[in-house]
């Protein structure tokens, strides 16, 4: 895990007094702040957890992604469009899960130029061994219960979709995301 920082006071707190003092209090300053350093603690504790099965989050969130698709097999390009992430990404991560047996790449029979990512009994044993322990942590979340974890997703969720992630609708409720929409 990493290294708490362990400082006396609340570096993002003082820099919002120091920004109303020179330019005036800007909330969204604070807020987005606020945002990137839970990302950095997150992000870091997570791959504290999937580093020794050789992953990092995003290798995990693509096996998990394979995991949920109905025969264990997407096209990198829908990979990259489930994950939110450039196709540049999605060739390196499977790259990388391939060299590490989790992962093989083999034509996509219903698109002559396409491939697809299909994942191993392997990176399955992987995907269930790491989700155990990720689960086990809270993903990083254990200072807040359900309803703190839902609030947050309830909070976010508008910036995502003013960002154009989707377009909501009524039956998706909570925004979960249903196998056929993986495949789809």
């Amino acid at each position: 895990m990493p290294k708490p920082l362990s400082l006396s006071f609340d570096p993002i707190a003082r820099a919002d007094e120091l920004w109303t003092r020179r330019w005036g209090s800007v909330p969204s300053m604070v807020a987005i702040t606020s945002i990137m350093r839970a990302q950095q603690i997150l992000l870091a504790q997570v791959d504290a957890v999937v580093k020794p099965y050789g992953l990092t989050f995003a290798r995990y969130e693509a096996l998990v992604l394979l995991t949920f698709s109905q025969h264990g097999e997407l096209p990198l390009s829908k990979i990259g469009e489930r994950l939110m992430v450039h196709p540049t990404s999605v060739t390196n991560t499977v790259d990388r899960l391939e060299k590490s047996g989790l992962v093989v790449r083999r034509p996509n029979p219903l698109d002559g130029r396409g491939v697809l990512a299909a994942i191993t009994d392997q990176g399955r044993r992987v995907v269930e061994e790491s989700t155990r322990e990720l689960v086990a942590m809270d993903f990083g979340l254990s200072g807040y219960d359900e309803e703190g974890c839902r609030g947050l997703f309830d909070v976010l969720r508008p910036l995502r979709i003013a960002a154009g992630d989707f377009t909501p609708s009524v039956e998706d409720g909570a925004g979960a995301m249903a196998v056929a929409d993986v495949e789809g």
